[in-house]
């Protein structure tokens, strides 16, 4: 008995202790949270400076995914119509939002940087159709004054799968 009763009055007293502590509500999104360096948002898939798309297709993220929530499908790319620089590049990317559990093993496959998570937080559907993201929700827009993808090039331009610049990152 006289252990049940001090037990309700160490609760009463941890109850009593935090009534008079300021709040710690964060008012979103007039306020936002800092997050880590080590959080991973939503996805993107990124461009070269030249505005040529990061993605060349090749399928490690879909198959380093353990939700099995990335879909890549493949196509070749021409001199007339080229999106990235290797032979072949992503013509269909989508990542299922409702199956990823924002492990980044797609990030850490990738063998030319294409897939990133961010730091984007804002992820909300409606129905489940919205929550499957494809390749134009992801890829981020090319610089400031460069053409996107596809582009026309001369013939025999683009030889490696990842271009040669001055200052890659």
């Amino acid at each position: 008995m006289f252990k049940a009763g001090f037990a309700i009055l160490q609760g009463l007293a941890t109850t009593i202790k935090h009534v008079f502590e300021r709040p710690v509500t964060v008012e979103y999104p007039e306020k936002r949270k800092e997050f880590s360096e080590r959080f991973k948002g939503r996805h993107e898939l990124k461009r070269y400076d030249n505005g040529l798309e990061k993605c060349i297709g090749c399928s490690l993220c879909s198959a380093a995914c353990p939700a099995d929530a990335i879909w890549v499908e493949a196509a070749e790319n021409t001199d007339k119509e080229r999106y990235s620089p290797g032979e072949r590049y992503a013509k269909t990317y989508e990542i299922n939002m409702l199956r990823c559990i924002f492990c980044g093993y797609c990030e850490d496959a990738c063998p030319t940087e294409a897939i990133v998570l961010e730091k984007h937080i804002e992820l909300s559907y409606y129905d489940r159709e919205s929550a499957i993201f494809t390749k134009e929700m992801l890829l981020v827009p090319p610089p400031p004054g460069v053409w996107g993808t596809p582009k026309s090039v001369t013939p025999h331009s683009f030889d490696r799968a990842i271009p040669v610049m001055e200052n890659p990152e």
